[in-house]
């Protein structure tokens, strides 16, 4: 999606920027993606491993290009994750039906993992919704999935 800048513009007015939504997001996310590190490091795990772990137990075998878009992560970023996991035997990434795919799929290993990091990531998930009321809760989770949605390419602008 391009969008012009206004030619009317002249001079940046850059103390608007610190309400930049991407900044502010990037920022939260830093914070709470290392608050669940921090309390899953014990087991050896990131909570991004522990994310995609969840992810894979739930919805079974899936390609790599099917997972990167359910997580929307870019395929490098996933590419990495998945050779840490595959590498400590957590997942199995072998060719699809067709070569030029690659299936993906939690192993026992990558389930005994999960079970013992189930408690620690328990532990950090009611830290934080002890720490926000029900409504606030909610809405941050509505409200995250509505810029995730606002963000995505409309599908007909690609045809």
């Amino acid at each position: 999606m391009t969008h012009l800048v206004d030619p009317v513009v002249v001079t940046p007015d850059f103390e608007c920027c610190k309400d930049c939504i991407g900044f502010n997001l990037r920022k939260a996310t830093r914070a709470v993606s290392q608050f669940y590190d921090e309390l899953l490091r014990p087991i050896g795990i990131r909570s991004t491993q522990y994310s995609l772990l969840v992810y894979l137990h739930m919805s079974g075998s899936i390609t790599v290009t099917q997972l990167a878009d359910n997580v929307v992560m870019d395929r490098t970023t996933l590419t990495r994750n998945l050779n840490v996991l595959e590498k400590e035997k957590f997942v199995t990434v072998i060719s699809g039906l067709d070569r030029r795919t690659r299936l993906v799929t939690i192993t026992q290993d990558g389930l005994v993992i999960l079970d013992k990091a189930y408690p620690l990531w328990y532990q950090a998930q009611s830290r934080i919704k002890g720490a926000m009321s029900e409504a606030q809760l909610n809405g941050l989770l509505d409200n995250l999935s509505a810029l995730v949605k606002a963000v995505q390419p409309n599908e007909t602008l690609k045809n």
